[in-house]
């Protein structure tokens, strides 16, 4: 910029003067911004060091430490003592690292999803009940089967007319006799699920 207005001085055109110095003349031809005269100001009722410690030393007591800053400021309030905005709370709060949730929170561990694993046939079975049209519009029939998911082999299945626990642990039985029973028999959380009685 200090070339730029060496050339202006000197009577060439702000024009040629900006495309010399190789800036835009709006930019060259804008006001200059004047620095603040002298340091900034501190504001009167700034808070020292000290009386910021004794704010996070109250908010942080064990009567407090629960509470946001509106309730303890409101509690406080209540007893006749002004102890700083709520803003100025919040402030010293953020400056110390501790705007969150003051709460005591319960911790809950992320639960693993489990997960089945076949090695070989045999060793997990999957089976659930499928809805099958019927010839007359409205009617359903229900398809029980059961999959070795090592192999994808359907290892059972039978079609009948209602969905009944007692038919599943039919079905169940059969299939473990000829298959074999494995080490895990899985199924959805669905209804059919909490019928079949447990051997």
């Amino acid at each position: 910029m200090t070339t730029y207005r060496e050339l202006t001085r000197r009577g060439i055109s702000t024009r040629t003067a900006a495309t010399l110095v190789g800036i835009p003349r709006a930019t060259a031809t804008r006001a200059p911004r004047t620095p603040a005269a002298g340091p900034a100001l501190v504001p009167m009722n700034k808070l020292g060091v000290l009386e910021r410690a004794r704010i996070l030393s109250v908010v942080n007591s064990a009567r407090f430490v629960d509470l946001p800053p509106i309730q303890i400021y409101a509690q406080l309030l209540d007893e006749g003592v002004y102890l700083a905005s709520i803003s100025t709370i919040y402030r010293i709060l953020a400056e110390n690292k501790q705007v969150k949730e003051r709460r005591r929170l319960a911790r809950h561990p992320p639960r693993a999803i489990p997960k089945l694993l076949a090695t070989a046939p045999g060793l997990v079975f999957s089976w659930d009940i499928t809805k099958l049209p019927g010839p007359i519009k409205g009617k359903y029939y229900d398809c029980y089967v059961m999959i070795d998911i090592y192999s994808r082999y359907i290892v059972g299945a039978v079609v009948h007319a209602s969905e009944s626990a007692v038919l599943a642990a039919e079905m169940m039985t059969e299939t473990f006799g000829i298959h074999g029973t494995p080490q895990v028999v899985h199924a959805d959380r669905g209804t059919s699920r909490s019928r079949i009685p447990s051997n």
